[in-house]
């Protein structure tokens, strides 16, 4: 047995190396298939590194065949980078040149491709930056698939860092003061400066390129930053503007000249640095606007904000021992897509005049511990997938581990529409005895009626229908997924004459026997 069964090993071993014909590749003769001729890799700002594509090459032959070269076009000098099929590439050239690469027959590899490059080496009429791979083969010719890139030049704001001993880096900090328990707060971040080696006046954001922050700019005390209409301002992940107390903001963006609510060539638009189209509505992206200051003159005028994670924070550092406002106006403005919340208020001072926040994580506005806060024309819904939250919260406290802490809160709201996917869209909750909701000519969606909501006076005016307000009415809006919320019927509403500011968010004139509620007057299919 023992003889029989090497046999049988030795019959099954000859029968393998027999079959080595099908391990036998031959050079290509091109035919190679691509799953597409050109890779467009998006938008990059200069001398910041792309997203990874992905190219797949086919072998439709019979034949197991070995491609003599895979390389980029400008070779070694190329700022793209490829990977095939998890090689790293020769010798000297990894990243750009693979050689005697097999394939099987009916069988394909993956290419994945990045960039990393400079302005300066792109195309100086469109700021394109091209390369090519290249597929030789024994025929002569070599097959090839196209690369392009825009690349896009940039204000970067970033801090700076010492290297340490052990390789790692030590990051510039803005100290923030103490909070209310007197303990220190710093952050990753850089002061701007009125002659940046680099940037020249940091405290005027133009509109002739973008601005790309990396940690927090501050601007601090004694400072006001200026931004431009039609300037873009891009924002890594954990980065975000802060206002110390005594600095100012001023955001001076403009109508849309062609009263077009997609037109945003005049606004200031604040957003995240992922310039790929699966990045442009994706939340939480970038920290926030954290405004600190008690200026009354910071103004934020046409500013299409998106993507953050809290898209204005207004809070007094000091919650507890500081009874100061922080003040903010914001006018003909537009919030989007944050995770947690478009606008949150703390013991702040927030006026708001054709302001549209549209889905977000926990709430639209949480205007929370005290405060003072005014909105008018202003269109706030909710429809986040998973939030159970209301488009609009209101209170007077702050919840600590053994008490609330109460604050004087008052909340005007006229000409507003306070809507969404949850049962209720306003929550409002007082623990204090100076909590004061003024509504007028609203339109707020409120189906819960539940006996907790009737008991509460703060809704009479609402669920009584007094003072021109109204429930429960779909405001038809043009299309919420798309941020598009301007009605698409004329709403029943109408307020009175001198109630309203004399245009709308995107500058069509308003007029007293035809005013509708909300940022936007009605516009026509």
């Amino acid at each position: 047995m023992r003889k029989l069964f090497l046999l049988i090993l030795a019959g099954i071993a000859i029968s393998l190396t027999s079959c080595r014909n099908d391990f036998a590749f031959t050079p290509s003769t091109g035919g190679l298939e691509f799953s597409k001729d050109t890779v467009y890799l998006d938008t990059v700002f200069t001398n910041i590194s792309s997203s990874t594509y992905r190219l797949k090459v086919y072998n439709r032959s019979d034949k197991d065949i070995s491609i003599p070269k895979i390389q980029l076009g400008k070779g070694l000098s190329s700022k793209y980078r490829i990977m095939v099929d998890g090689m790293t590439g020769d010798a000297g050239a990894q990243g750009k040149i693979y050689s005697n690469v097999e394939l099987l027959a009916k069988d394909s590899l993956f290419i994945f491709v990045e960039v990393t490059s400079d302005v300066a080496s792109a195309n100086p009429t469109d700021f394109l930056y091209t390369d090519q791979i290249q597929f030789s083969n024994i025929t002569g010719a070599a097959q090839t698939v196209e690369l392009v890139t825009l690349i896009q030049d940039a204000y970067f704001i970033f801090p700076n860092r010492t290297q340490n001993t052990d390789n790692t880096y030590t990051y510039e900090g803005i100290n923030l003061g103490n909070d209310d328990e007197n303990r220190p707060v710093t952050i990753v971040g850089s002061k701007l400066d009125h002659n940046d080696p680099i940037n020249k006046d940091e405290y005027t954001w133009g509109n002739n390129k973008p601005y790309v922050i990396y940690g927090y700019a501050l601007v601090p005390d004694n400072e006001t930053l200026n931004i431009t209409s039609g300037a873009r301002v891009h924002f890594h992940a954990n980065s975000g503007l802060i206002i110390a107390k005594n600095g100012t903001l001023k955001i001076n963006g403009l109508p849309s000249p062609t009263n077009n609510p997609q037109d945003l060539s005049k606004e200031v638009i604040f957003e995240g640095d992922r310039l790929e189209p699966d990045f442009s509505e994706v939340p939480g992206q970038w920290t926030a606007i954290i405004n600190f200051s008690n200026s009354p003159n910071n103004v934020i005028e046409h500013l299409t904000l998106k993507n953050a994670t809290v898209g204005i924070l207004s809070n007094n550092l000091a919650l507890i021992t500081d009874n100061s406002f922080t003040k903010l106006t914001i006018n003909n403005s537009q919030i989007y897509n944050c995770s947690n919340f478009g606008i949150l208020g703390r013991n702040a001072q927030i006026n708001a005049d054709n302001l549209v926040i549209n889905n977000c994580g926990q709430a639209n506005i949480a205007a929370t511990y005290g405060g003072a806060y005014n909105f008018t024309n202003s269109t706030f819904n909710n429809n986040w997938n998973s939030s159970k939250q209301a488009a609009v919260v209101l209170n007077d406290y702050l919840e600590t581990e053994t008490a609330y802490l109460v604050k004087e809160t008052t909340i005007a709201m006229t000409n507003c529409i306070v809507f969404g996917s949850n049962s209720t869209a306003l929550s409002l909750e007082k623990k204090g005895t100076s909590f004061t909701t003024i509504f007028n000519n609203c339109l707020f969606k409120v189906n819960d009626l539940s006996s907790s909501l009737i008991a509460n006076p703060l809704y009479d005016s609402i669920r009584l229908e007094q003072n021109g307000n109204k429930k429960n009415i779909n405001p038809m809006f043009k299309n919420i997924s798309k941020n598009q919320l301007w009605p698409t019927e004329d709403l029943f509403v109408k307020v009175a004459p001198g109630a309203a500011s004399a245009f709308d968010l995107v500058n069509k004139p308003r007029n007293s026997a035809n005013t509708n509620i909300g940022a936007y007057q009605f516009i026509a299919n």
